[in-house]
């Protein structure tokens, strides 16, 4: 009940300070008439408020949010499923679902005729420019009486993502180079020279074929040994990102890095569908959510947009090398970087020897200000022995892909001229 009083609504309020005024002004008057227009106003308020109090509503909500994964500028829909699995009815409902700023206005809905057993759905759009990720949620409820007098608040407490993944352009087929890396049991055994000696073993597993048993290697360690399965090596690259504050300019949506990482998301999304297995790198060391795909995994790009679609600037003046290990040799390796200095020349020569084939997109941070366009860190990178090309805003994303494929071609015949000679 106290809770239904301090819920009045302005017209509630209204109505009671009206009565109560009735009365009073009945009684010095002496207006009987005066008097029952108070007392309706009184008896009005007081019984919708005692309703409202005794209403013991259950409502419950079911929010979907498709698609969870979508790109920059892209809608996504978000559908409202309420029901009242209360006993008794209920009045109007005021729908008020919470999103951030950058998805839109908070919609806002009213639904009437609530009754036992109720269901409804209700869906409103969101759409971002900003990548992200974002929790749509949570929603406020008002019940209000239908004269409008009474109104009570409830909010649900669940909350859905949205992930706005970066922008992406579809990319030209280009020679890459350096793809071909394999371990364990992933790495071809060349069986054309040696003896059966040389055959690669492993212990016998419940549900082996026995065709593959090699009874050579059995009757030697005294326990069933198999043959290894012979499978492909499978094509492997790393996607480096430099991430630094000190490495780009411009802020927001029209920064030097949200172009950085818009070019890392569509190269992701281009070597997972030439069927490269693809790990992304920043400057604070190998993103764990975006780990080597496991082989077979459909060409699903969700694990790395997902990363890039967080990838937040980070004040750190050296580019971390702890990735760079001994055994990470070979493959391919595609970089995108803002501004190199002369301190990033000895991470940028390991990494160039750590990569089988090492290609770079160098996005020009001062033509990103509007100052002079400048190819300095396309010629640094270049003297570390990368295959670099510059993107200035006004550049095509496709079309710098297709000039770094022209720079990699020439390179290769290149070098191969140089062993002829």
């Amino acid at each position: 009940m106290r809770e239904a009083l301090a819920g009045l609504s302005v017209r509630g309020r209204a109505f009671l300070a009206a009565g109560v005024t009735a009365v009073v002004c009945s009684i010095i008057l002496d207006q009987t008439t005066l008097a029952r227009v108070g007392v309706l106003l009184l008896a009005l308020t007081l019984i919708t408020v005692l309703v409202l109090a005794r209403n013991r509503y259950r409502l419950t909500l079911v929010r979907n949010v498709t698609p969870q994964l979508v790109a920059a500028g892209q809608p996504a829909r978000v559908t409202l499923t309420l029901a009242n699995d209360g006993l008794a009815p209920n009045g109007v409902l005021l729908l008020e679902d919470q999103v951030p700023y950058v998805l839109g206005t908070r919609p806002r809905f009213v639904l009437e005729g609530i009754s036992q057993g109720w269901r409804h759905s209700v869906s409103y759009q969101v759409r971002s420019d900003v990548r992200g990720r974002f929790e749509i949620g949570p929603m406020s409820v008002r019940v209000s009486d239908p004269f409008g007098l009474v109104e009570l608040g409830r909010t649900f407490r669940t909350t859905v993502p949205l992930i706005v993944t970066p922008r992406t352009v579809p990319l030209p087929q280009i020679p890459l180079g350096g793809a071909w890396t394999g371990s364990g049991d992933n790495r071809p055994r060349a069986f054309a020279i040696g003896s059966a000696e040389d055959v690669t073993v492993r212990e016998y597993r419940r549900g082996d074929d026995l065709r593959r048993v090699h009874w050579r290697s059995s009757a030697r360690v005294g326990q069933l040994m198999v043959r290894r399965e012979e499978q492909p090596w499978q094509s492997r690259a790393t996607l480096f990102l430099d991430n630094r504050v000190t490495a780009h300019r411009g802020q927001g949506i029209a920064s030097s890095l949200e172009a950085a990482v818009s070019v890392a998301a569509s190269v992701a999304v281009h070597l997972t569908h030439r069927g490269f297995a693809v790990r992304l790198v920043t400057a604070t060391g190998e993103e764990p959510g975006s780990a080597w795909h496991v082989r077979g995994a459909d060409l699903n790009t969700g694990p790395l947009l997902e990363a890039l679609a967080v990838v937040a600037p980070v004040q750190q003046p050296r580019l971390e090398t702890g990735w760079l290990t001994e055994g990470a040799h070979g493959g391919l390796t595609v970089a995108v970087f803002g501004g190199v200095d002369a301190a990033d020349l000895p991470v940028l020569r390991r990494m160039q020897h750590h990569a089988g084939s090492a290609l770079a997109v160098a996005v020009d941070v001062d033509a990103w200000i509007g100052a002079a366009p400048d190819d300095g860190a396309t010629r640094v990178l270049a003297q570390q022995g990368w295959r670099a090309v510059a993107l200035r805003p006004r550049d095509r994303l496709d079309a710098v892909w297709q000039e770094l494929g022209h720079t990699s071609a020439q390179t290769a015949r290149g070098a191969h001229q140089q062993v002829g000679s």
